[in-house]
This record gives structure tokens, sequence and C-alpha cells, in this order.
């Protein structure tokens, strides 16, 4: 009896904890307000009812029991209702300068996969690169990155998984088909000497009679096991090159989304903060001075995380991995594969041109309209104020997809013509659409990061206005005694622990309005700590489900949680050296980061 009891309390316990765990995110949503209630009742003060309002709206960020998007808009409820900011200012937070740029930023990267660039950019590099593993591995990672510098890194990885799959697939078919060949004429070999024996002239009384067929036997059970031990040493190899390739595509598109301003959210999220928490900075987050910095940076980790997965996967055979120039049949077939898909998207057509053209004439204008050595175009008109930003450059570009047509009249008029000719019935004439259509944008919008963005900014206005901020940075005044190399490099181990189990948007922006009120308190350079930590948040490579493209890399099934931890453990390492180095280097000389500056200040003047 007593053992039935035991079991049965078990049972209803497993049940009660299942229960529970289901409806995890409806007892946090409730519980988590209830809990730290006491915090503003208790000291009913402005700094504290704001610290309310993020500790509620960072456990919601980091346990995500409720979209991302919709956490971002609670300030608009609970920061008029305690008396912390009215209406009208928390909702004009939501869309700012930097939110113009994330969105005209998104649109050229959806007109960029509208119309297939992106993948004919990728292959022709490909081709290029060639398809020794060392190289092939170097080519999928720099177009990887290459291409989330300007669109999302989930639909670049969603993109060159399967072209590096496919590749992948090829080699190992090829080196089947290879070895099975050479296993045949081993066999065709062995039987035309056996023949030879038989029909000789000597004597074969010699011969046992039960030994003859052993021996053949055990012949072809030779060749079968040679076979099989090739099959098992192929299939190992292609595992592990299978693996390497999936982490060198996730990884670089993270790692490639940190080189431009608008290639990932937290980024962006700078930006706004930097301009939010300090108005008087002279415009010195912008696209050319971010690309000045992270750039050089991203390339930097490109190729040391290319160096560890290469040791990692392929092993330190250099010559074999980079196959001095040698080309065997397996490498032919893959080089087959990458050029029949090119072939598939045939000769470029206008649409991909239009958008090229607007492309590259949008990053001309990011580059010069204030490139920091020398006057820009806008300098005229930003001579009273920033009356042009990146923001204006990257809608007005954008807007040119919604005028351009997808295709010359020209070329419609021949295609009427030749409709004409096979139905011999004049076809009614009609325009072109434009590069894009808005049905289009609507669907591949992230429209919930727009709110996210704003989010973050009604936090750092919140801060400032309640006093929060001052309050912060007097308690963490005591660090000015640490070196700032130190303190730059604690708080990216921080961030970049934090960011694994956390949204890099999320972690962003609950972090940099703190690091921006130590670095006032501190006397330090606000982009000394704002600007690697920024970084370091895109660096999530240890969980499957710390960023879409490691999701997206371990749904194909040949990862493992324990791959991902040990490659991105050490690439978390070498992305955090190699900010800071950075920041301490070629960083420092960019933007003064030795000094503190005048528009620092302003955090002490708040309310």
């Amino acid at each position: 009896m007593p053992s039935n009891r035991n079991s049965q309390v078990c049972r209803l316990l497993k049940e009660i904890g299942g229960l529970l765990w289901s409806y995890r995110n409806y007892l946090i949503i409730f519980i988590t307000p209830l809990v730290f209630l006491p915090l503003p009742i208790v000291i009913p003060t402005s700094e504290a009812k704001c610290g309310y309002v993020i500790i509620v709206m960072a456990l919601y960020w980091c346990t995500e029991c409720m979209p991302l998007a919709m956490t971002a808009l609670l300030p608009v409820i609970l920061f008029p209702m305690l008396g912390i900011m009215e209406s009208g200012k928390v909702c004009v937070l939501y869309l700012k300068d930097s939110n113009m740029l994330f969105i005209g930023g998104l649109l050229v990267a959806i007109a960029v996969e509208h119309w297939n660039l992106h993948k004919r950019i990728a292959l022709k590099v490909l081709l290029i690169v060639g398809v020794r593993p060392a190289l092939l591995m170097l080519g999928f990672m720099s177009v990887t990155a290459f291409l989330s510098m300007w669109i999302s890194n989930t639909a670049t990885t969603a993109m060159m998984l399967p072209i590096a799959q496919a590749v992948l697939e090829q080699l190992s078919n090829t080196e089947a088909e290879s070895d099975e060949r050479e296993v045949k004429e081993g066999r065709e070999n062995q039987a035309f000497e056996m023949s030879e024996v038989t029909t000789s002239k000597l004597p074969l009384d010699n011969l046992n009679e039960k030994q003859w067929p052993y021996e053949v036997s055990s012949v072809e059970n030779g060749w079968d096991s040679a076979l099989e031990s090739r099959r098992k040493a192929r299939e190992e190899k292609y595992l592990l090159l299978n693996k390497g390739m999936s982490l060198s595509v996730c990884y670089s598109a993270s790692i490639g989304g940190t080189a431009t301003l608008t290639g990932t959210t937290p980024n962006l999220i700078l930006k706004g903060q930097m301009d939010d928490i300090f108005p008087e900075n002279p415009d010195v987050i912008n696209f050319a001075s971010w690309f000045g910095f992270a750039f050089p940076n991203m390339v930097l980790m490109l190729l040391l995380s290319w160096l560890w997965l290469q040791c990692m996967y392929l092993g330190l055979n250099f010559k074999k991995s980079f196959g001095c120039g040698t080309k065997n049949e397996g490498d032919r077939e893959a080089y087959k594969v990458m050029k029949e898909e090119y072939k598939k998207l045939g000769k470029m057509k206008f649409a991909e041109a239009a958008v090229l053209t607007v492309f590259l004439g949008l990053v001309v204008l990011w580059f010069t309209r204030e490139p920091g050595f020398m006057p820009g175009w806008a300098a005229e008109l930003n001579r009273k104020g920033q009356f042009v930003t990146d923001g204006t450059v990257a809608i007005l570009m954008s807007m040119l997809f919604f005028i351009i047509p997808s295709q010359l009249p020209l070329s419609m008029c021949n295609a009427v013509d030749n409709e004409e000719e096979e139905t011999s019935e004049r076809p009614k004439p009609t325009a072109p659409p434009a590069l894009l259509q808005w049905k289009v944008v609507h669907e591949r919008m992230p429209w919930n990061i727009v709110l996210l963005l704003g989010g973050g900014f009604a936090l750092a206005s919140g801060s400032e206005v309640s006093g929060l901020s001052v309050w912060l940075g007097e308690s963490l005044a005591p660090l000015k005694s640490i070196p700032p190399f130190a303190i730059s490099l604690i708080l990216c181990l921080l961030v970049g622990t934090f960011t694994e189990c956390s949204s890099n948007t999320a972690t962003t922006t609950l972090f940099l309005p703190i690091l921006a009120s130590m670095a006032t308190a501190i006397e330090l350079h606000p982009l000394y700590v704002m600007l690697p930590c920024t970084i370091c948040a895109s660096l999530a490579f240890m969980l499957p489900v710390a960023t879409p493209p490691n999701a997206i890399a371990f749904s194909y099934g040949t990862l493992k949680v324990l791959d991902m931890a040990k490659a991105g453990f050490i690439l978390n390492i070498i992305g955090i050296l190699c900010i800071n180095l950075g920041i301490n280097t070629w960083g420092a000389a960019m933007f003064r980061l030795d000094t503190f500056p005048s528009w620092a200040n302003v955090t002490h003047g708040a309310p």
C-alpha cells in the first residue's frame, strides 16, 4: 500500500509540474509584476517606478513569455500611469530617425532578395573561389558575411546553407562512385589473374579442391570489407565537413551583420540611444564611422573564425585542404553543381541591374554624406543642424524601388509583338510593375523590430527623465579606479554571456542606458563601453536558440548542441578579444576614446 501511495503522489506531482510548465508564460506574466510591486509602493520615487518598469520588461524579454514587440509597448502604458512621462512624449519615441534608417535599409534588402540578386552574387563568388574544402569554407564564409552586411542574417543563412549542402552531397557522391569504381577494377583484375591460373598448363593436382573456392570467397570478402571501411571513413569525413560548413555559414552571418550600421538591429539601437541620451553629440555614429571601425574588426574575426573551424573540422593538413592547385573528379562534379545553379538564374535582368544600381548608389551616398576626413555632400545642408541623416538617404533611395519599372518599355514592346505573332490577337497593353510592390514589403518586413527599437528608446528616455540614469551613474562611480580596458573586457564578457540566452535586441536595449550612465559617472568616453558591448550582443555562437542562423543550421540534423557549444565558446572568446583590440587601437584613434567629450555631460543635467 505505501508503495502504491508513493507512486500515486509521484504521478500527481509530475502532472502538476507538467501543468505548471505548460502554463509558465501566463504565470510569469501575472506573477512578475506582483512580486516587484512593493518597489514603487515602498519607495514612491520616479527612479524606483522607472526601475520597476525596467525589471518587469527585462524579465518578460528574457523569458519571452510575451512577444518581444508587445513587451516593448509596455512603456506606453506604464510610464504615463506611474507618472514618469506624458503619453504623447512616450509615443513619439517609437518612430525616430533610427527607425527610418532601419526601414530604408530593410526595403533595400527586400528588393535584393525579391529579385534573387543575392543568390547571383553568392554563386558567382563561389565559382571563382573553387571547391577545395578550406577554400570552399572560406568562400562560403566570405559570401555569407558580405550578404549579411546588407540583408538579414536569417535570410542569408537560409539561402546559403542549401547551396553548401548540395555541394557537399555532390562531393560525397562522387567520392563514393570513385571508391566503388576502384573496388570493381580491383575485383576484375583479381578475376583475370585467377583465370590465367586456371588456363595455364601448370599441373593443378597439388591444389586442394575444397581450398580453391574458399580462396576466391576470401578475396571477395576482402574487397567488400575494404569498400565498407572506405564508406565509413567517407561518411565520417563528410559528417565533420558538413558540421564545419554549417557552423561556418551561421557564424559568418552573425559576424557579417556587425560590419554595417544597418546590418543588425543592435547597431541601430546604439545609434538611436546615442542620439537620445547624448543629443549634443556631433553625429559621432553614422554609416561611414561605424563601417570604418567595424569592417576591419569583422574581417579579423572572420579570418580567425575560419582558422578555428578549419583546425576543428578539417585538421591542420593545409596542403590537403587547399589542394595545391590539383583538381580531381569530385571537385569538377561539385563545381558543375554550382555552375548549373548559376545557369538556372539566366542572364541578368533589367530589374536585377536596377536594384544593384540603387543599392550601390545608396552605399556611395551613405559613405560620402559625412566621411569625416573631408566635407561630405550634406555638409552645406547640415550647417545649422542634422537636417539630412543616414535615415533620410535610406528612405530616398528605397523610394526609387516603387518608382522604377521592373522592365524597360522596349522589352515590353518586343514581348507584345511576339505574343501578337503567336496569337494573331493584339493583347491589351499593360505597364510593368515597379521593382517593389507593397504586398511583398508587407509580407517580408519585420515590423516587430520597429516596435522593439521604439521600446528601447522609451526606456532610455524614461531613465533619463526619472533620474534613474543619474542614480545608476552615482552607484557605479567606484568603478573609476578600475582601468578602462578591464572595464570594457568584463562588460563584453557579461553581455556575451547574457546574449546567449536572450535576444540580442533585448540585451542591447537593456544594457546600453546603464552603460551610458556608468561611462558618464566615471568620466569615460561612452563609446568605449557602449560600442564593444553592442557588437558583443551579436556574438551568440554557443546555443541553437541564441540566434535564428544557429537554429537554421541546427535544424539540418547533423549538428549536436555540444558541437555548437565547443566551437562557439572559442569563437566568443575570439570575438571579445578582437573587439577589445579594435577599440583600443584604431577605434581609439577614430573616435578619440582617450578623452571625455563635453557632449557626454548631458546626463548629469537630467532632472
